[in-house]
């Protein structure tokens, strides 16, 4: 999220959101980040600009599944993942994703609800717990699972945030 808001707000936009949401320092990666000042700032985007935090979410997104994809997938997994017939593959990166659902959904609960078409939920998502919205608002949830999706399965794959805890919603699901 930082480098997005870095190059759509600049830095000093960037210092201004983080003060407001709390944030003293930015984590220097050596550790897991804890999720609360992760939500806040989220959160505190929406709230303060919320005419570009669609587009800044999204981008985050996109450009987070990008690190997953290139730090965190292995190579092989990767092109095993791209020659495989796109039922099965897909069935795999859902699982995957699923047993590794803590390092997005945090202390919330992360659940495939369908491979066909596939459905994911996050009940209790700390990056919108306690907030209210007329529209879903998890963008960057969904541009992650997009571009693991598009990257690993098939270029067709779009998500969408179907229901969102912050829009009256009991949990965000995306399919």
């Amino acid at each position: 999220l930082v480098p997005v808001l870095d190059d759509r707000i600049g830095v000093a936009g960037r210092d201004a959101l983080l003060r407001a949401a709390g944030i003293d320092a930015l984590p220097d990666g050596s550790s897991m980040i804890d999720e609360a000042p992760v939500a806040r700032l989220h959160q505190e985007l929406r709230r303060s600009v919320p005419r570009l935090a669609t587009g800044v979410a999204t981008a985050a997104g996109t450009a987070t599944g990008d690190y997953i994809l290139e730090h965190r997938i292995p190579t092989p997994a990767r092109r095993l993942l791209q020659l495989m017939p796109a039922p099965l593959s897909a069935r795999l990166l859902c699982t995957a994703i699923e047993k590794h659902a803590w390092t997005f959904a945090g202390s919330g609960s992360f659940r495939v609800v369908s491979r066909k078409p596939i459905v994911f939920e996050i009940e209790d998502n700390p990056v919108v717990r306690g907030e209210s919205s007329n529209t879903p608002v998890c963008g960057w949830h969904a541009a992650v699972f997009e571009r693991l999706f598009r990257a690993l399965i098939s270029d067709d794959y779009r998500a969408t945030e179907t229901r969102c805890a912050a829009a009256a919603g009991n949990v965000c699901r995306f399919r």
